[in-house]
């Protein structure tokens, strides 16, 4: 189990700027984890959320929150993040590709041309 810090985007004076999830991984993307990410390290997650419920010593029921990972990549780029011995492009829920044109970025490129024909304009 990991856990994740998630920042609000909107906040009162007062409360928390970031708000903290409890994650779990098994597999090959708990393996992934352990290897590849350290405190403060940007990630993309991809998973459910499940509820965990028990009774505690003192029999108050308890519940808990949680998100099961099924997939995570890395949100930044290395050279914007942490400096670490391991490439920032791998995922857990793929090996690793090779990439044919190195980018600068993990951000995709936004093309340029007509945006009237757009769903949503």
């Amino acid at each position: 189990m990991f856990s994740v810090a998630v920042r609000r985007k909107f906040h009162r004076d007062g409360d928390p700027d970031s708000d903290f999830f409890n994650c779990k991984a098994f597999g090959k993307t708990a393996e992934f984890v352990e290897k590849h990410v350290a405190k403060g390290t940007k990630l993309e997650i991809s998973g459910r959320l499940t509820q965990d419920r028990w009774t505690d010593k003192d029999g108050q029921n308890r519940t808990a929150v949680s998100v099961i990972a099924d997939s995570l990549e890395f949100a930044e780029s290395r050279s914007s993040g942490q400096a670490s011995s391991q490439p920032r492009q791998q995922s857990a829920s793929a090996p690793a590709q090779p990439q044919t044109q190195p980018k600068n970025d993990d951000f995709m490129d936004i093309p340029t041309g007509d945006f009237d024909s757009l769903p949503f304009n």
